[in-house]
């Protein structure tokens, strides 16, 4: 074993939750024979809590790693890393307001990934934007390299606060394709025809309001995998289509192998995202080779290489979805391109090498 790193600002793992606890698995996946890896666990979020995840160790917090219990949870974590640990590195900007304290502390490696514009997020309040953007600029200022995972985030670091970033985007091959069982066709009878599918945290910046009203007015069947209990936003969209017989509004699926089938199989995918960087849910679906209709905002077109579809209203949302349902030649071809660009950009192994070099350049400046 060589250095140690940290990871800071996700649940936890096994990764059940999103896109930085994805990264984290495989992070320990493709680099826990090279270093010794301790990651923060939230024991708000597992009644099991195991020690061990591969060769990492587990190190549980007892605060819950969202909302604004999130900011106690990095900075407390982070003080207890930068003792053991010869890098941290930090999800999220949440905790960040404390790193000129620990730069006081240790001369020890920070590496913190910024995430995307999270003080834009239409879920927070004004004074909540404040403080994350204040927060983005300390974690620009204090860190020793920032991550950005899309080429519009990184130009952005580079107007906003006059430095450069190491960009690395995510990975989405653990995304896998699964045939069909009976006891799925059972389960979800929606399956044995078209459909459209999409899975996401059900919030304003993410377009829900715009998806389904918009399949709800052209009748075509769409299926969408999300929190819909966790906001009045979510719950007023579940009643107000709750008899919709072409809708399908299913609670929150965590676990890969139960999602497979629904997202594997899907017609089309619609990425309704306009906040955030690289949006791990439209790098897995592109692993999947499903043709995608995603909002018109540049991360991404810039995600997507301007190859997918666009749409910006409801009326384009229903343009693009209904050439694509019937239009087999159309999605093949969109189908191609979104997993050629996969293949090319998003693949765990290279994303992890890419962490690698990175924190052996960090590290070896300090023997230089």
């Amino acid at each position: 074993m060589g250095f140690k790193f940290a990871v800071i600002g996700t649940v936890g793992l096994p990764a059940q939750y999103g896109g930085w606890e994805t990264l984290s698995e495989q992070l320990v996946t493709y680099l826990d024979r090279e270093y010794e890896i301790s990651v923060y666990c939230s024991s708000k979020s597992y009644v099991s809590q195991p020690k061990k995840y591969g060769n990492a160790d587990l190190i549980y917090i007892p605060l819950k790693a969202n909302g604004v219990q999130s900011i106690p949870y990095d900075i407390v974590s982070m003080l207890h890393a930068y003792r053991k640990n010869d890098v941290l590195v930090i999800l999220g900007v949440s905790g960040c307001i404390a790193l000129p304290f620990i730069k006081m502390l240790t001369k020890k490696k920070i590496v913190v990934n910024i995430d995307g514009y999270e003080w834009k997020r239409a879920k927070w309040s004004p004074l909540a934007k404040k403080f994350l953007k204040f927060s983005e600029a300390v974690a620009v200022k204090y860190s020793d390299a920032v991550v950005t995972d899309n080429q519009v985030l990184q130009d952005y670091v580079r107007s906003e606060y006059g430095r450069e970033s190491t960009l690395i985007a995510y990975g989405g091959d653990q995304a896998k394709t699964r045939a069909l069982t009976d006891e799925d066709r059972a389960r979800y009878p929606f399956l044995q025809n078209p459909y459209a599918f999409s899975v996401c945290r059900i919030e304003p910046e993410n377009n829900i309001h715009i998806v389904v009203e918009a399949f709800h007015t052209s009748g075509l069947p769409l299926v969408i995998v999300g929190n819909w209990k966790q906001s009045e936003y979510g719950k007023a969209l579940q009643d107000k289509y709750a008899g919709a017989e072409n809708l399908h509004l299913l609670d929150p699926i965590y676990n890969g192998d139960e999602l497979s089938p629904l997202r594997s199989n899907a017609t089309i995918y619609i990425h309704g995202h306009s906040a955030g960087g690289t949006n791990p849910s439209l790098v897995e679906a592109m692993w999947l080779s499903l043709p995608i209709i995603a909002f018109d905002v540049s991360f991404n077109r810039a995600s997507t290489e301007d190859g997918a579809k666009f749409f910006a209203s409801s009326e384009s949302l229903i343009d693009h979805a209904s050439m694509l349902f019937a239009d087999e030649a159309a999605r093949a071809e969109l189908s191609k391109k979104m997993y050629e660009i996969a293949v090319r950009r998003y693949r765990w192994e290279g994303v992890s090498s890419q962490y690698d070099k990175l924190f052996k350049q960090l590290l070896s400046s300090d023997r230089a």
